[in-house]
């Protein structure tokens, strides 16, 4: 009798078991799950309305998932965390195989941190990022589809070059149970499909759009040095005229880009030329002192010799800042 019993005992204990190890996520029986793979693929259309004040930009991408697991549900479950708003244009799907293949054509306006230490000769990187909101890594994983090109070569993205497109796979975590009480921490990972492309600007023409009102107003308070001697007050209003410009220069180009606590080049361009008129007026006061005390050759002999330094001071310190950033 006994004998009889051991298989429905054996049957009865496995039940329990698994049904212990799918109510508890944490159990070792459900970390061993086995997840389903999804391969994804992306082909990038156009990439517009890059926003540098409100750190966003536009892009238009074809996306294709294929999986066996026909649970998943991608219509209503794809998540992109860091676009602002995704606008689903075409979606369809072929479940007649042996894998479930969707395809669909995204708008996704994405939020990101532009880098602009060395604007404008900067260099970007755009992300996407895709996920499944529906089934965390444990079940669900992303496999890259690497075959062929992922943008548009053909799509011009105005005043800068695409470098390169990286794809990849990897798992993003979450300090959250996102309210499930089975887990036994805050803690949850879901896979995710990452598409990044390194962008570099085209800068020689903005460069010069950004900053020559800045060059012409040193130009401006570096002619201070040939006027004569009698004619301080309009030295020292030609001067203080070219600070005033170079101030507004700068905050004409800040308000256009975002806030940032580092000290970029357009500080670094405009600090040197605040400096420089700076010592465009110190000058003309030690010119004016010498003057007044009847050594009219000697200031213009210091005219001749500072207007020289400062110059060539003030090339080579452009050359070296802006070969630097855009080394």
């Amino acid at each position: 009798m006994k004998n009889r019993l051991l298989p429905y005992l054996f049957c009865i204990s496995v039940f329990f078991t698994a049904f212990h190890a799918s109510a508890d996520p944490g159990s070792p029986a459900a970390l061993a799950i086995k997840p389903d793979t999804v391969t994804a693929g992306i082909y990038i259309t156009s990439i517009h309305d890059i926003n540098f004040k409100d750190k966003e930009f536009t892009v238009n991408f074809w996306l294709w998932l294929k999986y066996k697991n026909r649970d998943f549900n991608f219509f209503d479950n794809l998540e992109v965390p860091s676009a602002k708003n995704v606008t689903k244009s075409f979606v369809s799907v072929d479940s007649s195989g042996e894998k479930v293949y969707m395809q669909m054509k995204l708008q996704c306006v994405m939020k990101d941190s532009w880098r602009i230490n060395n604007f404008p000769f900067d260099m970007q990187k755009l992300r996407i990022s895709i996920e499944n909101s529906q089934f965390d890594s444990r079940y669900l994983v992303f496999v890259p589809d690497t075959v062929g090109q992922h943008f548009d070569k053909r799509f011009t993205l105005s005043g800068w070059t695409i470098d390169s497109c990286i794809i990849t796979t990897g798992t993003k975590a979450y300090e959250t149970a996102f309210g499930d009480d089975r887990l036994a921490k805050p803690h949850t990972e879901y896979s995710n499909f990452k598409v990044r492309l390194a962008i570099t600007r085209d800068a020689m023409g903005l460069f010069w759009k950004v900053f020559l009102g800045m060059y012409i107003a040193f130009l401006i308070a570096y002619v201070c040095f040939y006027i004569h001697s009698d004619g301080m007050d309009s030295r020292f209003g030609l001067s203080v005229g070219s600070l005033f410009a170079v101030i507004g220069n700068k905050y004409i180009i800040d308000s256009s880009l975002p806030e940032s606590t580092t000290f970029t080049l357009v500080d670094t361009l405009h600090g040197l030329t605040l400096f420089s008129i700076f010592c465009v007026i110190s000058s003309t006061a030690w010119s004016l002192r010498l003057v007044k005390n009847n050594q009219l050759q000697r200031a213009n002999k210091f005219d001749m010799r500072m207007a020289q330094i400062l110059l060539a001071a003030y090339i080579l310190a452009n050359i070296y800042f802006i070969s630097q950033a855009n080394g």
